[in-house]
C-alpha cells in the first residue's frame, strides 16, 4: 500500500500517525522509568545523535569534494549527506520512535539499502539527460 502512495501522502500520514505514537512512548516509558530519567534519555540521545551527525556528515562532504575534484558527479554522498540531515532533524526532535529512525539513518549499511532502493524505485519514473 505504501509503495503506490505519492510522497507528498506519506509525509501527510507520517505527521498525523507519528506524534500520538511518540506521545504514548512518553507515556509508556515514563511511567515506568519516571520522568527525569526519561527526559534524560531524550536529552542524552540529541547530543550523541548531534555529535555522530557532525562527524558522519563532515566525513560525507570530504566523500562529496573528493568525488568533484576527480570530475565525477557525487551521486552517493549527495543521497548520505541528504539522510545524515534528516537523522539530525530526527534526532534533536523530542522522541522515542524519531531517535530509532535518526540513529538507524546514521548506519551506512542502511544508508546504502535505501539508497539503492530509492534508485530501483525511482529510476522507472524519472528520466536523467
Amino acid at each position: 500500500m505504501l509503495a503506490n502512495m505519492r510522497p507528498a501522502s506519506i509525509l501527510f500520514l507520517l505527521f498525523i500517525l507519528v506524534p500520538p505514537i511518540e506521545i504514548a512512548f512518553f507515556i509508556v516509558i515514563g511511567s515506568r522509568i519516571g520522568l527525569w530519567p526519561t527526559l534524560g534519555i531524550v536529552l542524552l540521545t540529541a547530543v550523541i545523535g548531534a555529535s555522530l551527525v557532525s562527524r558522519q556528515g563532515r566525513a560525507e562532504l570530504a566523500r562529496l569534494q573528493t568525488e568533484f575534484a576527480a570530475g565525477q558527479f557525487p551521486a552517493k554522498p549527495l543521497v548520505h549527506g541528504a539522510m545524515i540531515l534528516v537523522a539530525g532533524a530526527l534526532l534533536v526532535t523530542p522522541g522515542f520512535l524519531t531517535d530509532a529512525v535518526g540513529f538507524a539513518l546514521l548506519s551506512p549499511q542502511i544508508r546504502e539499502v535505501l539508497r539503492r532502493w530509492g534508485v530501483r524505485r525511482w529510476s522507472k519514473r524519472v528520466t536523467v539527460l
